[in-house]
């Protein structure tokens, strides 16, 4: 099966590992905190160390890798607005020339609405551009069951393609 990479693999991101582990893939979560390898690899997650704000932590995670998930849509820090703009924006750039067949976006979450929409704008734009096959999940996460269930048609949908 196809390996998934998650990038932001949390707590809603090891629950999406599991579920997309059921259903056969490979995954491989990123997480900024080096701590937390121990927690991903006992999921049974690939651990990843990589920060989305620092793309060269993040862009040798792509290796063998099919999809991409940008889950995103409740991150935290200190410049929230880059991760769905311009660190976006060239993640998607630099995923032309990688194994790496689409991309499933996060569009819902508690961030500021107007943010995530031009996340999904900048998803629709690129895939425009290089043919690549997204994903963008509307369904808020704060109904779990139908947040997860979405982002594993979400992935499988990108898979399929």
């Amino acid at each position: 099966m196809a390996r998934v990479l998650i990038v932001g693999c949390g707590c809603r991101g090891v629950a999406l590992a599991n579920g997309l582990a059921r259903a056969g893939h490979p995954v491989r979560g990123t997480t900024r905190d080096p701590s937390r390898v121990p927690e991903l690899d006992s999921a049974g997650i690939e651990p990843a160390v990589g920060d989305p704000y620092r793309l060269q932590t993040l862009m040798p995670h792509v290796a063998n890798t099919s999809a991409m998930v940008w889950l995103m849509g409740s991150a935290v820090g200190d410049d929230i607005e880059a991760l769905h703009q311009t660190r976006l924006q060239t993640v998607l750039e630099r995923l032309v020339d990688t194994p790496v067949r689409g991309m499933v976006y996060e569009g819902a979450g508690t961030l500021p609405p107007r943010l995530l929409r031009e996340g999904a704008a900048a998803v629709r734009k690129a895939s425009a551009i290089w043919q690549m096959p997204f994903a963008i999940v509307e369904q808020h996460p704060r109904d779990h069951d139908a947040w997860l269930a979405a982002m594993l048609a979400g992935v499988e949908s990108v898979l399929s393609l």
